[in-house]
């Protein structure tokens, strides 16, 4: 596969990944490391990834990433509630 369309594919996942952790169930966040999971899972089963050692590494550093990137969206998600809450509270003030 060319490198570029392997970025853009990475890209593209972080993306998404990030825009369902910013809504409202955080369970939407856990589709994309579920397929992540599963594809890297069939293309080890299948011998496209002919290494233990790389399919393990791969699959922690992607789940650390789409954790973190999970991270990201429910802090956005937090902080739009504060703010959302604090707005709703100055118009009750006036």
């Amino acid at each position: 596969m060319n490198e570029f369309v392997f970025l853009f594919i990475c890209i593209a996942a972080f993306a998404v990944q990030y825009f369902l952790s910013t809504r409202s169930s955080a369970y939407w966040g856990a589709i994309i490391p579920v397929i992540f999971v599963s594809g890297l899972t069939w293309m080890f089963a299948s011998n496209r990834i002919e290494s233990t050692t790389a399919y393990i590494i791969i699959l922690i550093v992607g789940i650390i990433l789409l954790t973190e990137e999970w991270h990201r969206g429910r802090k956005s998600l937090q902080r739009n509630r504060k703010k959302e809450l604090d707005k709703m509270k100055t118009y009750d003030l006036k």
